[in-house]
């Protein structure tokens, strides 16, 4: 395998469960190892750029604008509309440019719901617990 060459000294009792887990996988260690920094390394953004952008820039904000971003929502008039384009999908299908207008609110739901996520995990690693994130605190 090409690459980079790494000596890495590993804890007895670590290595006999990646010993463990490599003969239980028919595997070598070394792939053992190679999956697990892999799977613990973030790959590539697959965020389109303006919305990793968007995430990205969480980082900055304070604790209480992240707060701010947890509890957001999408607008009321938009989430009724989702409901009833999505409802009327169901019942009779859609027509005109309701199938475009329902998918640009369903980008709109995703988008928020991401931001929120983010935003929850930034405070969560900044020591927050999830609770101080329910609406009206």
């Amino acid at each position: 395998m090409a690459g980079q060459a790494v000596t890495l000294h590993v804890p007895e009792g670590l290595y006999r469960r990646v010993k463990q887990e490599a003969d239980r996988t028919h595997r070598s260690v070394e792939e053992e190892l190679l999956d697990v920094v892999a799977g613990a390394v973030p790959g590539p953004a697959t965020l389109p750029d303006d919305l990793a952008t968007v995430v990205d820039q969480l980082t900055f904000l304070d604790d209480a604008a992240l707060a701010r971003a947890a509890r957001s929502h999408l607008p009321r008039k938009a989430a009724r509309r989702l409901e009833s384009l999505h409802a009327k999908r169901q019942r009779e299908g859609l027509d005109n440019g309701e199938p475009q207008e329902l998918e640009r609110l369903v980008r709109q739901y995703e988008r928020s719901m991401l931001i929120r996520a983010h935003a929850m995990l930034l405070l969560k690693q900044r020591g927050h617990e999830s609770t101080a994130l329910a609406p009206g605190r």
